[in-house]
């Protein structure tokens, strides 16, 4: 059995620093995150269990202090949590900044935004929530839906995959030859690096496993990639989402994992996988009672070792 990790996977800087940022301002006073400050739902338990509060409804929110998401939010959604008088801190991250100061250059200079993403995503929603018209497109028969502008101003949601936004941009070039299309690259560096990472991994492997929660879009975007390039890839949160089945065959296996992973739950998959790999060596020759427990000795992880890597 082989064991590949990818060369680029799992949490990314913008993510570190909003746990790292939530830890040291709940270390003083209590403290509400405005929904899922990641999506990771290992994450999320460990910062409840810190006593930190996890409200989607602004005006649910009853600490002084309230935290904007790594996701980023909408200017209408902070000047009404400081209407309340509360506390902001932002752990927007600064490559989600950077997408929102695009989007505001394409309005003020007259080019109708044209978002690529998840409608109901949070960043996009942040994104867009502040503009009385635009666009959000995610594939060929949304850009058939866009009407005819003068100018187009095109940006994407951070976490969507590279090459999908070049074709749509290309594609609104095409529909709309007489307007002027602008592309502003808002495609943050970790996801391609990650999915350019994934590509690499899953065309040398026999199965993929992608780790991440179950609503991260980019693991999403990461399990879909792989499966474009690999037979067998399975997407679990943690180690207790394996099955032993999975790698009674083939020899090479991969593991890659979404930018709001923990290192320690990447080391219990690939231990768990180890193990796998032990029980495979061992079966038929020596009895059941004496065959390593996969699954049982991997543990879940916590964002405990978040910070001890990279």
């Amino acid at each position: 059995m082989r064991i590949l990790r990818a060369k680029h996977l799992g949490m990314c800087f913008g993510v570190r620093d909003a746990i790292d940022l939530a830890l040291r301002k709940a270390a003083h006073q209590p403290l509400t995150i405005l929904g899922e400050l990641v999506h990771n739902e290992n994450v999320v338990s460990t910062l409840r269990d810190r006593g930190i509060e996890i409200e989607t409804d602004l005006n649910a929110v009853e600490t002084a202090l309230v935290m904007i998401t790594a996701h980023g939010t909408s200017q209408r959604t902070l000047d009404q949590a400081r209407g309340r008088g509360l506390n902001v801190t932002e752990a927007t991250c600064p490559l989600v900044r950077h997408a929102h100061q695009a989007v505001a250059r394409f309005v003020t200079t007259g080019y109708h935004p044209v978002i690529i993403g998840k409608r109901d995503h949070v960043e996009v929603r942040g994104i867009t929530d502040d503009r009385a018209e635009f666009d959000v497109i995610l594939n060929e028969a949304d850009v058939e839906r866009l009407e005819v502008r003068p100018r187009f101003g095109v940006a994407a949601q951070t976490t969507q995959p590279f090459d999908r936004v070049c074709a749509l941009v290309t594609l609104i070039q095409k529909r709309f030859p007489k307007s002027e299309v602008r592309f502003a690259d808002t495609v943050c560096q970790p996801t391609k690096q990650r999915q350019s990472a994934a590509v690499e991994l899953a065309e040398q492997c026999d199965l993929v496993i992608v780790v991440g929660g179950a609503h991260s879009n980019n693991t999403q975007e990461l399990v879909a990639t792989c499966r474009r390039h690999c037979p067998r890839v399975h997407h679990v949160q943690s180690a207790f989402d394996l099955r032993p089945e999975w790698f009674a065959q083939g020899e090479t296996f991969g593991i890659t994992a979404g930018t709001s992973t923990p290192d320690s739950i990447i080391d219990a998959v690939e231990q768990a996988i180890t193990n796998t790999g032990l029980s495979r060596i061992f079966e038929g020759t020596k009895g059941d009672a004496n065959r390593p427990q996969v699954l049982e000795s991997a543990k879940c992880g916590t964002i405990e070792s978040v910070f001890s890597a990279g």
